[in-house]
């Protein structure tokens, strides 16, 4: 757990993805960092922000709109990453850019209906629960397919992709089949939907980010190491 200032550790981040890419191959730009600020108040948003992050990750509603209306004065872009009610979309859908905790056709119908005509598509991931675990949302893999085609013909989303939050693990080998599990349903979906710009892999956190962007992920989600530990 980091232990500097936020400025500080976002750079310590950056490193960690720049390390992880060079061991792999990789080109650090190909992997984007979602700053995850659930329970965080604004101000240490704004510092983040101030120290070149603009993309944020939020969890819960109404903390996030709250946050939205007093950063309103700077241009991040905001990405829900929690689970939803299906009577919560529209908050969603009008004031987001990104969702990517879609588990259930339901909610991409509500969202694609409610997104404001004006707002470009409302950018899209499907939530995997690629371990089977009872205790974590998301679709199961043999569902994947029929949902991601079904979300694909919804006017005003675009599906970007797939997310996960795989169980914990100590052992790198073993972060990494649960990744790659994930990334090999994405390349599923692009030889099925290949009109759809399937590039998103929205996996890896703190404690196992190297191992996924080993395995692909385009957007690794942060939070403790860039904010600390939740009080």
């Amino acid at each position: 757990m980091r232990k500097g200032t936020i400025a500080e550790n976002l750079r310590a981040v950056r490193e960690r993805i720049v390390t992880g890419c060079s061991a792999c191959g990789r080109d650090p730009d190909g992997v984007a960092l979602l700053a995850v600020s659930k329970t965080r108040p604004a101000k240490d948003l704004r510092a983040a922000f101030d120290a070149g992050q603009s993309r944020f990750g939020e969890n819960y509603l109404q903390e996030a709109m709250e946050k939205q209306a007093q950063l309103a004065d700077l241009p991040i872009e905001w990405h829900f990453i929690g689970p939803l009610q299906s009577n919560k979309t529209r908050a969603v859908a009008e004031r987001f850019d990104w969702m990517h905790s879609v588990e259930r056709l339901k909610i991409a119908q509500r969202l694609s209906a409610q997104r404001p005509g004006e707002m470009p598509p409302l950018n899209i991931c499907l939530q995997v629960n690629i371990d089977g675990e009872e205790s974590k949302s998301g679709l199961a893999p043999a569902e994947l397919s029929a949902v991601a085609k079904a979300v694909a013909e919804l006017p005003k989303l675009q599906l970007r992709g797939l997310m996960a939050i795989p169980a914990p693990r100590e052992d790198a080998d073993k972060q990494r089949e649960s990744f790659e599990q994930l990334a090999q349903l994405l390349e599923q979906l692009r030889t099925e939907l290949p009109e759809q710009p399937l590039d998103t892999l929205s996996m890896g956190m703190s404690g196992d980010l190297e191992a996924a962007i080993a395995s692909g992920a385009s957007i690794v989600r942060v939070g403790t190491d860039i904010f600390g530990p939740r009080k």
